[in-house]
């Protein structure tokens, strides 16, 4: 039972058509195909509304299922679709658009900081990543300028996809050190971030971005946090 992820070939599609493939014993339900992004790799999974013939739910969430499904979750309890009906799909456009901003926005981090990243989260307005980083980084202001430069350079961000034996052969493409890219499907799928002799980023990721680093708009560094004896946290927030 699997379902079609419109939001990769997508991300900006804010509705869709699609058909009820089963409900959950948790009072979730999975479609056939889907415009919402299932939490994962520090990116939440996203809201919206589901509409059919004679109802309508609020979603809150949408969260990896079994064997590729994609399972929506409802605000609160409520009477699902019947299995088989025709629903509609209504994405909250705002709060997406914010985390593919964000999310775009930490791999402009990574390229500024170019140290291995112990983890990260994804908000609709900030996000963070945790580096192995034993002193403080430079002054912040002077990050914060290398950052927007990137941003107002307004690179163009597009998806490749390789071989899981491509990636295994060049392991420098990963800087997660605690999420590894899904494997199984055969291959990866990769986001690379401005073009031939102007690429700055090229790394595994099954998350939602802008096309442009443009789209991001300014950025303002918030925390820098010491956490652990080798790890240091930065938060980037949109200006």
């Amino acid at each position: 039972m699997t379902t079609e992820p419109l939001f990769l070939t997508d991300p900006y599609r804010t509705s869709a058509k699609a058909r009820v493939l089963a409900h959950t014993a948790e009072g979730g339900l999975v479609l056939d195909r889907t415009i919402f992004y299932a939490r994962g790799g520090g990116q939440p999974g996203d809201s919206g509304t589901l509409d059919w013939d004679g109802g309508r739910i609020p979603v809150a969430t949408a969260v990896k299922g079994e064997a590729g499904a994609i399972v929506l979750v409802p605000a609160e309890p409520a009477i699902l679709p019947p299995v088989g009906a025709e629903v509609g799909q209504r994405l909250d456009w705002d709060r997406r658009f914010g985390h593919m901003r964000v999310h775009t926005a930490l791999h402009l981090l990574s390229v500024v900081i170019p140290l291995p990243v112990t983890g990260g989260a994804i908000g609709a307005d900030k996000g963070r990543l945790d580096f192995d980083m034993p002193d403080s980084p430079e002054d912040k202001a002077v990050l914060e300028g290398r950052l927007n430069a990137l941003v107002t350079r307004d690179l163009p961000v597009t998806e490749d996809w390789i071989t899981e034996a491509e990636l295994d052969a060049n392991p420098g493409l990963v800087k997660t050190m605690s999420v590894q890219p899904p494997r199984g499907a055969g291959r990866i799928r990769l986001i690379r971030i401005g073009e031939g002799a102007g690429q700055i980023d090229l790394q595994p990721c099954g998350g939602t971005h802008v096309k442009r680093t443009g789209e991001i708009g300014k950025l303002v560094i918030g925390k820098i946090e010491k956490k652990g004896r080798q790890n240091r946290r930065i938060t980037v927030e949109l200006g």
